[in-house]
């Protein structure tokens, strides 16, 4: 296999989830095996971050690569898209310290790639082949397995406890299908998570066209308010519990497969694709980046 990476840039805009700031990303063509790279352009000397694992500083609500004073913040929607077009080398300069949220969901990215189209370069492509089990379990109950197989695959499974909210999952047996089936999906937040995230100064961004938030445990209409508030959005009325988004959900599992869409951008962090089928019970940002450092490791 060979690698590739853009034909043409482009360049994408839009508001930070956390940052809420209107922030404006070039995705620009890159030389052979420079591999997935983000620079702050805004930063003096405009420097740059690798997107590798070992470069992960942070994964609450997203994954966050660091390198110096260089910070940037919710890339694995951007990973995920890039990883299932093939693209090995790219250059994404950023005016922030993060990249556009957009929809909450990788479709635009993917359509933007296929605009821009994808150029075959000629040096090999490097591939990490899974051959024997890897196991990774961790405190909170969450497991990934990672086992043989002639190509990559993944399931996913999430289970929050929630009455609104079910235990699901979400499978992809060809990466091909990866705009059908789970670019689309948005993420998600609990109305009762919002109001410690704004505290920890995150989702600054968030409002009901960019997550699917979800209403699963009653709280009186005065908090709403305050929530509402502080995201700086039209107040909202709630009667009972469930989605509060204007646009219903995709699939009956949107929430699984967005769960699968950000696995598969923070394993991209391993720095080549892996052939092997990923099999996940309760992953997240923290669990997922310390596989992909695992894996690198291995590689090492």
């Amino acid at each position: 296999m060979i690698q590739h990476t853009l034909q043409q840039p482009f360049t994408l805009d839009g508001k930070g989830l956390h940052t809420g700031i209107h922030i404006i990303a070039e995705f620009l063509p890159a030389l052979e095996s420079t591999g997935i790279r983000f620079c702050r352009s805004d930063m003096p000397g405009q420097p740059i971050v690798e997107a590798i694992a070992s470069n992960v500083a942070a994964t609450e609500r997203g994954t966050v690569v660091k390198r110096g004073d260089a910070v940037v913040s919710t890339i694995e929607h951007t990973m995920a898209a890039l990883s299932a077009h093939g693209i090995d080398n790219c250059l994404i300069k950023v005016n922030a310290p993060e990249v556009p949220i957009l929809d909450g969901s990788a479709a635009i990215i993917c359509q933007k790639i296929k605009e821009a189209g994808i150029k075959e370069q000629h040096a090999e492509r490097k591939v990490m082949k899974i051959t024997k089990p890897q196991r990774f379990t961790f405190p909170n109950g969450s497991e990934i397995d990672i086992i043989p197989n002639d190509k990559f695959c993944i399931a996913s499974t999430i289970d929050f406890g929630s009455p609104i909210l079910s235990k699901q999952t979400a499978i992809l047996e060809n990466l091909e299908d990866f705009d059908t089936e789970i670019a689309s999906a948005r993420t998600f937040v609990f109305v009762r998570e919002i109001e410690p995230l704004i505290h920890h100064n995150l989702i600054k961004g968030g409002d009901l066209d960019n997550a699917i938030v979800i209403y699963d445990q009653p709280m009186p209409q005065e908090n709403i308010d305050k929530l509402t508030n502080l995201l700086g959005i039209e107040k909202i009325h709630i009667d009972s519990l469930g989605y509060l988004n204007r646009r219903p959900l995709t699939w009956d599992n949107e929430p699984a497969r967005h769960k699968l869409l950000d696995i598969i951008g923070d394993l991209a962090l391993v720095g080549c694709p892996i052939i092997g089928k990923v099999i996940a019970y309760k992953p997240g940002h923290n669990v997922n980046t310390q596989v992909a450092k695992a894996l690198l490791e291995l590689q090492q």
